[in-house]
């Protein structure tokens, strides 16, 4: 049986929560190269947004962020793990340690993960960790306010810019932001709100079938295969797994994600993992999202580099 959005639906259920970050299901495989309609480099030319960024303190509080108690609390308590964890220091390759650190996880939430794919600080996740299952068209007026933290524990809050339900995409647009810790010698330096965001660069064409990936993202915290609620997986907040490119569904359209990813890989993931970068481990490079698996083979799908590709060309041409 598929595993579907009922997983996150449990999830938000068990916290009483809205939907943040809801997971998914899958189907079969296929290797398709992707046309290259344009580099991500020009894309971003015309697609970055520059703005000022509004600089948050290096001790936020409640007040300043509209969240819920429990919610502040999570973020709080993420920002500290994600401070111990320095997640970049499990990988070698320099352009992978990049991936690590351009990667967020969801602060209201107990899961969600986005990928910054641009220093101007947009965003890029999967549409159900953002909107309703009852949108079904791109809303460039989506205005809900979303806090997240880079891999570092950065904090930033964002707005929704776009989203595509059919694709399952959402680009997400940083607007205010914490100033960048660096450590140097065991001293610590912060950088000006604005200084340009860590980012990852979007490939130019799929992976070769087989061709190794690693997914950095944000499991979840609450146990879901367990009959009662509130058990805690014991996962760190962010994790790194590796895997390989399974090519795309042959039986679907790989711009219709609405109910199962149309990529296939088999990097480990969790309810959690939806939005997750999936990186091809030679190049550094961005080639497509995590968002959903099958109970039934255990093979885990995703959003592929087309429907990113088409997603942000459509915005462009617009």
């Amino acid at each position: 049986m598929r595993q579907t959005r009922s997983a996150t639906r449990l999830a938000a259920q068990r916290r009483d929560a809205s939907n943040q970050s809801r997971s998914r299901s899958e189907a079969p495989a296929v290797e398709e190269h992707v046309e290259n309609e344009q580099s991500a480099e020009v894309m971003f030319k015309n697609l970055s947004i520059h703005h000022d960024i509004e600089q948050l303190p290096e001790n936020i509080t409640r007040s300043m962020t509209t969240l819920t108690k429990v919610s502040f609390m999570l973020l709080l308590s993420k920002q500290k793990k994600l401070r111990e964890l320095c997640i970049e220091k499990q990988l070698d390759q320099p352009s992978l340690k990049q991936a690590a650190k351009a990667t967020l996880v969801f602060a209201q939430e107990e899961a969600g993960t986005a990928i910054c794919i641009d220093p101007s600080g947009l965003l890029l996740t999967c549409s159900h960790c953002v909107s309703s299952d009852s949108e079904v068209s791109i809303h460039k007026d989506a205005s809900d306010v979303q806090w997240l933290l880079f891999a570092s524990g950065r904090v930033v809050r964002t707005k929704c810019i776009l989203h595509d339900e059919r694709r399952d995409l959402a680009l997400l647009q940083i607007t205010a932001a914490q100033a960048d810790r660096r450590q140097v010698a065991g001293n610590v330096f912060r950088m000006p709100s604005n200084h340009p965001f860590p980012h990852l660069s979007i490939a130019d064409h799929d992976p070769a079938k087989d061709g190794a990936l690693v997914c950095i993202g944000h499991p979840g915290s609450e146990d879901l295969e367990v009959a009662r609620p509130g058990v805690k997986t014991g996962y760190d907040t962010l994790h790194v797994s590796h895997g390989q490119y399974q090519g795309l569904a042959s039986d679907q359209d790989p711009q219709d994600n609405s109910e199962i990813g149309a990529l296939q890989h088999d990097c480990w993931t969790y309810w959690g993992h939806s939005g997750a970068p999936l990186v091809n481990a030679s190049s550094g490079r961005l080639i497509g999202l995590h968002s959903s698996w099958d109970d039934a083979t255990g093979m885990r799908r995703g959003i592929p580099l087309q429907a990113v590709k088409a997603f942000l060309n459509d915005q462009v041409l617009q």
